[in-house]
């Protein structure tokens, strides 16, 4: 097992690694920028280094600043969180090519499954079954428009290297298909520094489903259920839950059974997600994110078990800590991301925090990394915290997470927390009726679009 290990985040990921190390009785070394240098990550750890200022392209994403900072304090190995460096292929090689460990996927499996394109041809061939569309990129606009017509519309033409909504169009017609490639290749070399796109069909009203799967990269792998990530705004995720309220006992062990044996054989290592669409009873691939998900703690709270333990016990090359049939099952999980933004805009909101209260009491965590006095620099991500609440079953949890809501404060910033007391006034939100469009035509009919 390791001694030490570096945290190559910030936020409350960051916090959440460091606490899971300190159970595990690992030291650990904080990275941060100037910007950082009162934050709840760097006060926590063990150590902590400076590794530039605020910029992210100066700090969190140098690798030779991150790299130095393990050879100063001595940490064995890097666990990169989500966002920052944690699907980079060409930093997990230079974290190899310097004797160290990175607690997550391989070079190789990032980079395959980086590539929307190599991944989608890889998990056909793996038996995953994917949405319908182009076999490749696509070269120009006369063959885009030869295969809108040969799977018909609406079509989505998406970056082969994109993420985050971006880089992404519908063309709901022939006569929007110009527009839409055109603009999806414009995003891709603006965003990405890659203008190939692939085209796939556009589903209408499908949910979000995510899998969650853990490999031990010797040939071992097995899920831990699904989530359902369908309520979002601009395909960035706001409200999580598991089991999906929607997804059968039968939908489970059969999807789940497939994207663990699909793993399995490509002696996969770590936490990854097999992300889908899902209508009318059909599962369709859309790409596996080959790293711990920002909504892992609902799938944690119905399964009783630690992914970030597992993930840094898999990486110093020990067992998995259990099996598929020790898996099971226990209530529901809902998880609503805090972000500091102005509504109706959804406008970041940096700033002094001049109190802050988490929610506690019976199956409300919190994580933030938040305290009183603390300043939200303007450089990062809006994200502030993440509510989860777990009850026996998803009603129990649906009043839990109203109550905790009522007694999170969170003041001198604003705050998304309005808009889930909003939502959990909404029948389809209460019944789970609702898929990834719902809340775009709730935002437009009640918040002028967001």
């Amino acid at each position: 097992m390791f001694n030490k290990i570096l945290i190559a985040n910030r936020g409350e990921i960051a916090l959440r690694v460091v606490r899971a190390a300190r159970e595990m009785g690992i030291a650990t070394v904080a990275v941060h920028s100037t910007a950082d240098s009162d934050a709840m990550h760097v006060r926590m750890a063990d150590e902590s280094v400076c590794i530039g200022p605020p910029s992210s392209t100066q700090s969190y994403l140098s690798f030779p600043a991150i790299i130095s900072a393990c050879e100063i304090t001595g940490a064995e190995a890097i666990h990169p969180g989500y966002g920052f460096l944690s699907e980079n292929a060409g930093f997990v090689q230079i974290v190899e090519d310097h004797d160290l460990t990175f607690i997550g996927p391989t070079a190789e499996h990032i980079r395959i499954m980086g590539d929307k394109i190599t991944a989608k041809d890889t998990m056909k061939k793996l038996g995953v079954p994917c949405v319908p569309g182009s076999e490749g990129g696509v070269a120009n606009l006369e063959e885009a428009q030869k295969i809108g017509a040969e799977i018909g519309y609406p079509v989505i033409i998406k970056a082969t290297a994109g993420g985050g909504g971006r880089g992404m169009k519908v063309a709901k017609t022939a006569d929007e298909m110009e527009k839409a490639f055109l603009t999806a290749r414009a995003e891709g070399k603006s965003n990405f520094g890659n203008d190939e796109v692939y085209i796939e069909k556009y589903l209408t009203t499908p949910r979000h489903i995510e899998i969650q799967v853990f490999g031990d990269g010797k040939g071992r792998a097995v899920h831990l259920g699904e989530r359902d990530c369908s309520l979002q705004r601009r395909h960035q995720k706001v409200f999580e839950e598991a089991p999906g309220p929607t997804i059968s006992a039968e939908e489970r062990a059969a999807i789940g059974k497939t994207c663990a044996e699909a793993v399995a054989r490509i002696n996969y290592i770590g936490a990854g997600t097999i992300e889908f669409l899902y209508e009318n009873g059909e599962f369709y691939f859309i790409e596996m994110n080959t790293r711990l998900q920002v909504e892992h703690p609902v799938t944690e709270a119905i399964f009783g078990v630690d992914l970030v333990r597992e993930q840094i016990r898999v990486a110093a090359g020990m067992e998995m800590s259990f099996q598929q049939e020790d898996l099971s099952i226990t209530g529901h999980a809902i998880e609503v991301r805090i972000n500091a933004e102005k509504l109706p805009n959804f406008s970041p909101c940096p700033g002094r925090i001049t109190q802050y209260h988490a929610p506690g009491g019976l199956g409300v965590r919190m994580d933030s990394a938040l305290y009183d006095g603390y300043s939200i620099p303007p450089y990062y991500d809006s994200l502030i915290g993440k509510l989860i609440v777990h009850g026996r079953d998803r009603p129990e949890a649906l009043a839990r997470l109203h109550r905790a809501l009522g007694e999170l404060i969170v003041d001198g910033v604003d705050t998304t927390v309005p808009l889930f007391h909003a939502l959990l006034e909404e029948d389809d939100v209460l019944s789970g009726a609702y898929n990834i469009h719902w809340l775009e035509h709730w935002l437009e009919d009640n918040l002028g679009g967001g």
